[in-house]
């Protein structure tokens, strides 16, 4: 029986690379010359750390354009509050990967309610769509794509 996999992941190779790229452009920025201001990158979590809340706001941009460039959706982007003292400014960027099960129950319901023939089941951080034929499952992964999600859903696995 044909079926595939929806998944929500982030290639950790990309994000490094998005990181590094972005900590280039603000060392060669003219506004950020002489300012201790740095991206670092932990797991999936990147603290944005800056002498002004501005600099961080513009630090945010910078990267958001470098993940784009890299093919990263920034809707995975969790923002955190920014935390300011009189020194430093500092903000959280927690990239989600993975689909919880509230969102995957959200997922099957569209599915379900887009009245093709075929089958769900949640398995740990991923959804497993099985049907009888192909055409269905490839119905199934053009009505997830034309539909906006707040996570950006990949679709791998697919068997015949």
């Amino acid at each position: 029986m044909p079926s595939f996999d929806i998944v929500s992941e982030i290639d950790q190779q990309e994000l490094n690379n998005s990181v590094d790229q972005a900590n280039r452009e603000i060392t060669n920025r003219f506004d950020f010359k002489g300012v201790k201001a740095s991206i670092s990158l932990d797991k999936n979590v990147m603290t944005l750390s800056a002498p002004s809340d501005f600099q961080v706001q513009q630090m945010v941009d910078i990267l958001r354009s470098k993940l784009i460039k890299r093919g990263i959706d920034i809707s995975c982007l969790e923002e955190k509050p920014m935390s300011t003292n009189l020194a430093e400014a500092k903000q959280d960027l927690v990239a989600k990967e993975g689909i919880d099960k509230d969102f995957a129950k959200k997922v099957i319901k569209f599915i379900k309610d887009s009245k093709t023939k075929v089958q769900t089941q949640i398995q740990g951080e991923s959804i497993r769509v099985t049907g009888k034929k192909r055409d269905d499952l490839q119905e199934t992964i053009a009505a997830l794509k034309a539909k906006e999600f707040e996570l950006p859903l990949q679709f791998n696995n697919f068997r015949d």
